[in-house]
């Protein structure tokens, strides 16, 4: 789908999602726990869909959410990291019950766009000894599992893929053992930290991590272990942990925190344009470390207003450049790099190669669809310099290509409310797949099709 966007000032309040990357730990975690959990206002969307799709593939049963008292909820019944039951066939649940029905033969679990839970769920897979083949959309297919699957080698556990892509087929057992994983993606080390608890007593899991990129979301994942009283032993810089096997996750109830990856795009809409906007249901003292987007936005020279769990962005005088790392925050690139388009001077977006390893290579892509609206960038191994002049003027019957990129498909959609004249986006529909009502958020004076 093609979305063509007019020029408008971004104002008002906005509701920011929940996080996707809370629901979908929170929707594993409650999978394998011992008993029932209610996760309340979870993201419902494209990719905690497919993840909710391979709980129930491990044999946990959902209900389909409901309202209560306003508030959407999703009931869990968590297979007690299989302990309970041997893997099986999960139906679509209505009442919250399992299918005790025969041992489950020619698993396979199609992640669609959900890199998160590709490589979560290959971890969790290894715990048992059924195969379980997992693949996904196109995207999928060319983002590598190898240093993942080389760890869970090491712990015991076999797998076949395709040079570490997808299609991969894995199984357990999980033997414990000492492993070495270098981590582009935290993802890697996240999805070890959610399954090695859940191997028998007295197998111990040791991880030296030469390489970690995206610290916060390993923080976020220990908070959920601390929460679950789970034991781990964690050096201080987290180049190492130890995890003893027999622990068990807890049932749990409680609410998902809006999402300060999504809110980067509002929040990054009432930067170019002024604003201002009030974004609400973000938690300033939760472990995402997207929320570092709101101190970008006020060294280039916004004015951000915290009010418990709302902000405001808005601006009266002009964008400025500045140099930003981005080790810890590599999905904020493209909504920064289209913010600092309309900044006045370079703006260095650094130390984020592994932006170049997600759904696409965001670095090129960004690079290549800003050109497309006049500015100029030096595209460097791990970031971009955005060449600012404070606007942007493209063509007249501008198309940028969202590349089948949710970020980037986002992105550019509140960079053309700033330009000069409006804008066409391809691949709009991608929004869905974290940020579902994203495109009715930029509707005004907007049109499909």
């Amino acid at each position: 789908m093609k979305i063509r966007v007019t020029p408008r000032c971004f104002t008002g309040a906005v509701k920011i999602p929940a996080s996707k990357s809370h629901t979908i730990r929170q929707l594993l975690i409650a999978s394998l726990a011992e008993s029932k959990s209610v996760i309340k206002e979870p993201l419902d969307s494209h990719d905690t869909r497919s993840c909710a799709d391979a709980c129930e593939t491990f044999g946990a049963g959902r209900t389909a959410y409901r309202e209560s008292g306003g508030v959407i909820e999703w009931h869990i019944h968590g297979v007690n990291g299989f302990r309970d039951s041997c893997y099986r066939k999960a139906e679509r649940f209505t009442g919250g019950l399992r299918d005790i029905g025969s041992p489950l033969k020619d698993v396979k679990i199609n992640v669609g766009n959900s890199g998160t839970t590709f490589f979560f769920a290959l971890a969790i897979a290894g715990l048992q000894e059924e195969p379980v083949v997992f693949t996904g959309d196109e995207q999928i297919q060319k983002r590598s599992a190898a240093p993942l699957l080389n760890a869970l080698s090491e712990l015991g556990v076999q797998s076949k893929s395709n040079d570490g892509c997808a299609p991969v087929t894995i199984h357990g057992p999980w033997k414990g053992g000492k492993t070495a994983l270098p981590c582009p993606t935290s993802q890697y080390l996240s999805a070890l930290l959610i399954a090695a608890p859940l191997a028998p007593a007295g197998v111990v899991t040791e991880i030296d991590v030469p390489l970690l990129n995206e610290k916060p979301y390993v923080e976020m994942t220990l908070s959920y272990l601390k929460k679950h009283g789970i034991p781990f032993e964690a050096a201080s810089d987290y180049s190492r942990f130890v995890i003893p096997g027999g622990s068990s996750w807890k049932g749990f109830s409680g609410f998902v925190p809006g999402d300060f990856s999504s809110a980067a795009f509002p929040a990054a809409a009432a930067a170019i344009t002024g604003g201002p906007a009030t974004l609400l249901g973000l938690d300033p003292n939760d472990t995402q470390g997207d929320k570092y987007f709101f101190d970008m936005l006020k060294e280039m020279g916004c004015r951000i207003e915290w009010n418990k769990e709302q902000v405001t962005v808005s601006r009266n005088n002009p964008l400025r450049g500045g140099t930003f790392d981005l080790n810890a925050t590599p999905d904020l690139l493209p909504a920064a790099a289209v913010t600092a388009a309309f900044a006045e001077g370079d703006t260095t977006l650094a130390n984020a190669a592994h932006a170049r390893i997600k759904e696409t290579d965001r670095i090129s892509v960004t690079a290549k669809e800003l050109a497309k609206l006049g500015v100029r960038c030096t595209e460097l191994p791990d970031g971009l310099v955005i060449h600012g002049k404070g606007a942007v003027a493209p063509p007249e019957n501008t198309v940028i290509d969202g590349h089948g990129d949710h970020r980037i498909v986002m992105a550019f959609s509140v960079a053309a409310l700033g330009c000069p004249v409006p804008v066409e986006i391809t691949d709009a529909e991608c929004a869905a797949i974290t940020y579902p009502g994203f495109l009715e958020i930029v509707a005004k004076k907007t049109a499909a099709s």
